[in-house]
């Protein structure tokens, strides 16, 4: 199963899910109203590589990254 994570201060944690591709994710978090919060305005990795695509191929091994925006100073 593919491993997400939630960074930051979404504080959630790591999670295993079989899913095919982000659109099937993003369907898991549908009923979840603070999680959607956080994901429309997050950046999602696949294997530390930023993606924008919801049809992106998800396979067993792969780590999901949600990643909330973030300030320095």
């Amino acid at each position: 199963m593919a491993r997400v994570e939630f960074l930051g201060p979404i504080e959630r944690e790591p999670m295993e899910v079989d899913i095919k591709n982000l659109k099937e994710l993003k369907d898991i978090f549908k009923d979840d109203e603070k999680l959607q919060e956080w994901l429309e305005i997050s950046a999602v990795a696949v294997n530390d590589t930023l993606v924008s695509d919801l049809d992106k191929r998800i396979e067993k091994e792969d780590k999901i990254s949600i990643l909330p925006p973030v300030c320095g100073g």
